[in-house]
């Protein structure tokens, strides 16, 4: 994550501490937002072309700031983005939004790859065992990596716990090569 992406975040949590509007919320049309401007290569062209002015740009996120139902605080800050042509950077910032907000509510951002797509109830009991480790709620993200053949690896901040079935296999070939 970048330097940039951070003090974007921050701002965006101080608006919102200030404005005292519900920080889910607001995450939530940015991701919508953000979903929209990822499925729309047009409104990409559009929002990031350079020979377009801000004035026009404005008012084509005022219409998908009307139908997604943006905060005005929200708005602004897309039409900051915007302006300072960061769009490129929003999904990071969005993390890092995440990541701010997580902190201040008390709740720490955790990573799980697993070999697998995990159910509802698998995430539910991983999630219980990671707030454990944690001390505290967690915010889990998942991803999948076949080559850990099963299992799971958990990031928390800079600490990882790897229960894959790929490092239980290194650690076994490591203890037979020294026997």
């Amino acid at each position: 994550m970048s330097l940039i992406s951070l003090r974007y975040a921050n701002a965006l949590a101080a608006v919102a501490s200030t404005a005292k509007f519900d920080v889910a919320a607001a995450q939530q049309q940015l991701e919508d937002f953000y979903g929209t401007l990822a499925d729309s290569r047009q409104l990409r062209e559009v929002l990031m072309n350079p020979s377009l002015s801000g004035e026009q740009k404005l008012r084509v996120l005022d219409a998908i700031s009307a139908k997604i139902g943006m905060f005005p605080q929200v708005r602004n800050f897309v039409a900051v983005i915007v302006d300072h042509k960061r769009l490129d950077e929003l999904h990071e910032i969005l993390q890092e939004y995440a990541a701010v907000t997580g902190k201040q509510s008390g709740l720490t951002e955790a990573e799980i790859t697993s070999a697998h797509t995990l159910g509802d109830a698998e995430r539910r009991m991983l999630e219980d065992q990671v707030a454990k480790l944690a001390g505290g709620a967690v915010h889990a993200t998942y991803r999948e990596d076949s080559t850990l053949l099963g299992g799971a690896v958990v990031r928390i901040g800079s600490t990882v716990y790897d229960g894959s079935i790929r490092a239980q296999l290194t650690q076994l070939k490591q203890k037979l090569v020294s026997a």
